[in-house]
């Protein structure tokens, strides 16, 4: 009888080659949601720091600082990218010199990320996320 070479891969070893991709997958994973949530502070950040820039403008044209609601009128609205991840509020201050304080709160899968916020010193919160 005539024995024919057949080839391919036995069922040991692709249950191996399973065995060693999920072990990286589970190593590479976290990593790589780590990854993606830093990218949306830093687009959020940088959402922040423009809305800052406006409020300096605005500031030195009327000596006041701009609401969200006036903001948003003027035709401002955030990134489609950033929205997703964010929601903002701008809290104005009531003395006699004015303030302001933007907020960016985390929503969805950001939201571990934690509570982002810039005042009108340039104080940014939490420092260790900035």
């Amino acid at each position: 009888m005539e024995q024919v070479n057949q080839r391919g891969f036995t069922l040991i070893e692709l249950m191996i080659v399973v065995v060693v991709v999920s072990i990286l997958a589970a190593i590479v994973y976290p990593s790589y949601t780590q990854y993606v949530v830093k990218a949306n502070r830093t687009a959020a950040q940088a959402q922040m720091m423009d809305i800052a820039n406006r409020q300096q403008q605005f500031l030195l044209a009327n000596r006041s600082y701009v609401s969200k609601t006036e903001l948003e009128s003027s035709g401002y609205s955030l990134p489609a990218g950033v929205s997703a991840k964010y929601s903002y509020t701008i809290d104005l201050g009531s003395g006699a010199v004015p303030s302001y304080t933007i907020t960016f709160t985390p929503i969805g899968s950001q939201t571990d990320d934690g509570i982002l916020t810039i005042n009108n010193e340039g104080v940014k919160t939490p420092a260790a996320k900035w």
